[in-house]
């Protein structure tokens, strides 16, 4: 044991100076204790063995300092290349919270309200209709429903927290597979067909996911909002103020041999799953709801950044109140949808009862998951940070690592 917490140690510190903004400390330096962080490892380590991951970066920090980065087995299993710091992951729906700051960046800035119907920036969503069910539908020929009016507009707001009904169901889904994206299309391209699909259900009254149309709309309102493409806005306004280096929607030619390969778990052990095809529309669309790919460590800042009110090492992205707003309850565990003690912020799921939800996480902790398993979380009471890049999606991982960075606390 004492060998496995200084090798997790020496790892961390010889990371130091890949860390553009960052600072690596030891982890008694930030009330954290080394024997206890060693159980992230370990656990790790145990679904190596058991054949659930084929291995992971953690980072775990604390008061504005990293404590723990630790790579963990392989990022490929035919080459047995080894993760490290450097390994670039798709991080999915862990895009979602960049927008979500990108978003508050412009309400700050008086450029948009959360409250904008988005048919004020994207006139193709006016009037848009809701999708109710017909008796009986939903067999092999896709789902069978009539249209009513929506009851009001969806807002920012509605997008950011999933209460739109936008590409949340089969019945919306199914007009969207009508107006599919084609290849070359930026977003000014295809997103204003959206506005022609249905509401899986009138807006604000629940919560269901929206994995792509929702997030993608909200990145077609930033570029009409900034004047800038996505991408570019990410770039210049998020990444390069908080140093986040290798974060990105198309890893280069130089980064691509670092991009872990996705598994999935199945009853023969893993197998390679299917991947988008990269070369769609490549260095033109810019999916705001699941399109980076990103190192550990380049995540990192972000979250650091939120947990420290929305300034790092002199940079303040937000103020401490569009913080506040962002992880603020805006949807409560109440809304049909929601999970005991789980309420959503913006673009952020937030602990409301960590006993109900079963966490040693603080109420009020918030971030979000990707669906290749990458997950992340910023725990303001504590000033913990824990991000979790793998590249098989496996709750039970990301449940036992929240817990192991909560009870690593030693002051």
């Amino acid at each position: 044991m004492k060998n496995a917490v200084r090798c997790a140690l020496l790892v961390a510190a010889c990371t130091v100076s890949t860390f553009a903004s960052v600072t690596v400390v030891k982890p008694e330096d930030v009330g954290l204790s080394s024997v206890r962080l060693q159980r992230i490892t370990d656990m790790i380590q145990r679904h190596i063995a058991a054949g659930d991951l084929t291995g992971a970066v953690t980072v775990v920090a604390r008061r504005g300092k990293v404590a723990h980065l630790v790579p963990q087995g392989v990022m490929n299993l035919d080459t047995k290349q080894p993760m490290t710091p450097a390994t670039m992951f798709r991080i999915a729906s862990m895009t979602k919270p960049v927008v979500g700051v990108s978003i508050m960046m412009l309400v700050e800035e008086g450029k948009l309200h959360l409250s904008d119907p988005v048919a004020r920036y994207i006139p193709q969503f006016a009037n848009m209709k809701v999708a109710v069910s017909r008796p009986g539908s939903g067999g092999s020929e896709g789902p069978s429903f009539y249209t009513v009016p929506a009851q009001r507009p969806i807002t920012i707001k509605d997008l950011l927290t999933h209460t739109s009904g936008l590409g949340s169901g089969p019945m919306g889904d199914s007009e969207i597979a009508k107006v599919a994206r084609k290849d070359g299309e930026k977003l000014a391209d295809y997103i204003p067909r959206l506005g022609g699909t249905v509401l899986e259900f009138q807006p604000g009254s629940r919560w269901t996911y929206s994995p792509g149309a929702g997030f993608e709309t909200l990145g077609r309102i930033i570029e009409i909002a900034s004047g800038l493409p996505l991408d570019r806005f990410f770039q210049t306004r998020v990444f390069d103020p908080l140093g986040m280096r290798d974060i990105t929607f198309w890893p280069t030619d130089a980064q691509l041999p670092s991009v872990a390969t996705v598994y999935t778990r199945t009853p023969n052990g893993l197998a390679k799953a299917a991947t988008p095809n990269d070369t769609m529309s490549r260095n033109i669309y810019f999916r705001g709801s699941g399109g980076l790919y990103s190192t550990a460590e380049s995540y990192a800042p972000l979250g650091l950044m939120l947990a420290n009110g929305g300034e790092l090492n002199g940079k303040r992205l937000l103020s401490r109140k569009s913080v506040e707003m962002l992880s603020a309850v805006h949807v409560l565990d109440t809304l049909p949808g929601r999970p005991a003690g789980e309420g959503y912020g913006l673009s952020v799921r937030v602990v409301t009862n960590h006993a109900a939800r079963g966490t040693l996480l603080s109420d009020g902790t918030y971030g979000w998951s990707g669906a290749q398993g990458t997950h992340f979380f910023v725990d303001p009471k504590e000033q913990l940070v824990g991000i979790l890049m793998v590249q098989t999606p496996n709750n039970e991982v990301r449940n036992e690592f929240e817990d192991l960075v909560a009870q690593s606390i030693a002051d």
